[in-house]
């Protein structure tokens, strides 16, 4: 792999799905870290975060949609309302997020859980 920032640049936009689900992996709770011996795992629609930087810094919320596209992660708790009165979410990088509870009703994201790396 290259150290040239232009092609790290490239490599994140031209990246396939199924990296880009890797590429949204946020860090667990220090709790969750003891329970399940890994720092990090990719975040899922479901999952409870917390916010730990930006102009929401402290905000707890689900998880209501990803934006693969754009490495965007669009949480409940970051959201305003515009003046027809829907919801509008305010896109967050995942790194900007801490998982502080697991959505666990996927056998496949178990398996995956509690996989040795």
């Amino acid at each position: 792999m290259s150290k040239q920032p232009r092609k790290q640049r490239k490599a994140l936009y031209t990246a396939p799905l199924h990296k880009r689900h890797n590429l949204m992996s946020a860090h667990l709770s220090e709790q969750l870290k003891e329970e399940f011996n890994r720092r990090s795992f990719p975040v899922r629609k479901g999952d409870e975060v917390l916010i730990v930087r930006g102009d929401f810094k402290g905000t707890e919320g689900t998880v209501e949609g990803i934006d693969l596209k754009n490495y965007r992660v669009l949480v409940d708790g970051a959201s305003s309302q515009k003046q027809d009165g829907t919801k509008l979410y305010q896109p967050i990088h995942p790194s900007n997020l801490v998982i502080t509870e697991i959505y666990l009703d996927d056998e496949k994201r178990n398996k995956a859980l509690n996989r040795k790396v």
